[in-house]
């Protein structure tokens, strides 16, 4: 279907928006098209937004679609209405010689669907949240990035994801999977608040013992010579400067694939890389089936050892 200019306004929990271009196609091997992608954060929303709110946001926006140019935004861009809830931090030796970054907070639903509307297909967060007067708090999560060099994937991936969760289980911890909606795989640690160098010390001493113990499957190494054939562990994910694609965030692939929880069940029962790629209807069914499967994150709060 070719893109229209035409704007549409819309009502949405009070907010009143402009949507434009709804049937401009986004991810042309399939057709799916911007209205599609509005209409799928929409629905997500309720299972979403507990992941992304107040947490500073980076989006990944392809205003030209997945075969066009994307770019990363932090600061808020142009033309953001004043109702959007915004947090300044400091960021000092950023890369665009900026001391601070203005940066969006989606925590409703009118915030999701107007980033939405300007082709914020991927959605990335810390692992800290900032509290209701803009202070930053200390990390709530760890997180361990599984990131397969080919011609490894998530099925290697499963495999290091069951390993890990022994280890973190010898340790107290409990721990959640999802996919990244592309070639890995992320597992949540929910902790009570713990300094930055903590959790990215402790990742890093548990990755670095499984690559000693398995070094036939496991790298944790930042060397990318090491990587083919082989999981890396990401441990660095925690640095309070890095960031994460949210659960439940499509991706910015040839395909809309979606970062996606998973059981446990899933991850053991992995024998095919096909068997973890879901779709945003996919995704929707799965949670209408069998809920929102990272809803504990924020009950949760364990200490590390």
């Amino acid at each position: 279907m070719a893109p229209t200019s035409a704007s549409t306004r819309v009502h949405v929990d009070g907010r009143v928006l402009t949507l434009s271009n709804l049937d401009k196609v986004l991810y042309p091997e399939t057709g799916f098209t911007k209205g599609e992608v509005i209409d799928y954060y929409s629905r997500i929303a309720p299972v979403l937004l507990p992941r992304i709110q107040s947490r500073p946001l980076t989006r990944k926006r392809w205003p030209d679609g997945v075969e066009g140019q994307p770019f990363f935004e932090k600061n808020v861009p142009r033309g953001t209405p004043d109702w959007v809830r915004t947090v300044t931090i400091a960021s000092p030796g950023s890369t665009r010689g900026s001391e601070e970054v203005e940066y969006v907070v989606a925590d409703d639903l009118p915030t999701l669907v107007w980033l939405a509307n300007l082709a914020a297909l991927e959605l990335h967060v810390p692992q800290w949240r900032v509290g209701p007067r803009g202070g930053v708090r200390r990390p709530d999560l760890l997180v361990v990035d599984l990131d397969p060099g080919p011609p490894a994937d998530i099925v290697g991936c499963c495999e290091v994801a069951l390993l890990l969760r022994e280890l973190l289980d010898a340790d107290g911890l409990r721990a959640w999977a999802k996919t990244s909606g592309g070639k890995g795989m992320q597992l949540y640690v929910p902790l009570a608040e713990t300094s930055g160098d903590a959790t990215t010390a402790y990742a890093k001493e548990f990755a670095e013992k499984l690559a000693r113990d398995r070094p036939d499957l496991v790298v944790a190494s930042m060397r990318k010579s090491l990587r083919p054939g082989k999981v890396f562990l990401d441990w660095s994910q925690n640095n309070p400067a890095k960031t994460t694609i949210a659960a439940y965030s499509l991706r910015g692939r040839s395909r809309p694939t979606v970062s996606t929880p998973l059981t446990w069940e899933e991850v053991e029962a992995c024998e095919n890389a096909a068997d973890l790629v879901f779709g945003p209807d996919q995704v929707l069914d799965r949670v209408e089936d069998i809920g929102d499967l990272v809803a504990d994150l924020d009950s949760v709060r364990q200490r590390l050892p």
